[in-house]
């Protein structure tokens, strides 16, 4: 049986798509709230990870233990930096991913961890530092999806940090340090534990707010969701 799973930080991230497939909840000894789908030779599973790289990255690797899966696609919802172009209620796809907290602020400026002389995994040749590249042949096929039904797509470099950006100079900040253009909470994390197990990886994300001095008030979670669900079920409707 192919197996896909999808990872959201939180329910309502996943609300939609659990609705639209009729996934069953699925008990589990796993900490982690789980709905399954499967039809044919195709099961897929939602899995609500939680909030933040610690949560994500624990989970990620619990579901993989568990499921063996084909596939791994994180969504939920980003904020977009000014230079990006992106609107909220607009869509992001992650052609890699950027731990963007981890490194040194110095007198003579930022630097990676590379550039510290560390890594965050290295084994049998194989090494990961801030940057964690999504898998090609997925991007390219969520582009040609887009493509094909219509959808507007910006693809490019996801951030992912643990104190999100609360101002427009801090997000313009981030943006132009490492080209970012947007940023998340858990990406990178997810993305890193499934390069390590070899898993392909991809991540789709609805965008929620543009990153300016805070503004609850302008942020559209809803349409964010409903844009990255739209797109998500194109996706698994090819697999």
């Amino acid at each position: 049986m192919d197996t896909v799973i999808i990872t959201a930080a939180t329910a309502g991230e996943l609300t939609a798509l659990v609705r639209k497939t009729g996934a069953q909840q699925f008990n589990s000894r796993l900490p982690v709230d789980l709905h399954v789908f499967a039809a044919g030779d195709k099961r897929i599973v939602f899995a609500e990870t939680g909030i933040g790289k610690a949560l994500a990255a624990s989970a990620t690797t619990a579901l993989i233990n568990v499921f063996s899966p084909d596939m791994i696609l994180n969504t939920g919802c980003a904020g977009a930096y000014a230079v990006s172009g992106l609107k909220a209620g607009g869509l992001a796809l992650a052609t890699s991913e950027f731990f963007a907290d981890d490194g040194v602020e110095t007198p003579g400026g930022w630097q990676s961890l590379e550039e510290m002389g560390f890594s965050l995994w290295e084994r049998n040749g194989r090494c990961f530092g801030n940057e964690i590249p999504l898998t090609a042949s997925l991007v390219e096929k969520a582009r040609r999806i887009a493509d094909r039904d219509g959808f507007q797509l910006k693809a490019g470099k996801f951030l992912t940090v643990s104190t999100c950006s609360g101002s427009r100079m801090r997000g313009d900040t981030l943006a132009k340090r490492y080209g970012g253009i947007c940023e998340n909470m858990e990406g990178a994390a997810v993305a890193l534990i499934a390069a390590i197990y070899g898993i392909p990886c991809m991540e789709v994300r609805g965008i929620s707010n543009l990153v300016e001095d805070r503004d609850l008030s302008r942020w559209d979670i809803p349409s964010a969701v409903a844009a990255a669900s739209h797109f998500i079920e194109r996706i698994l409707g090819s697999l």
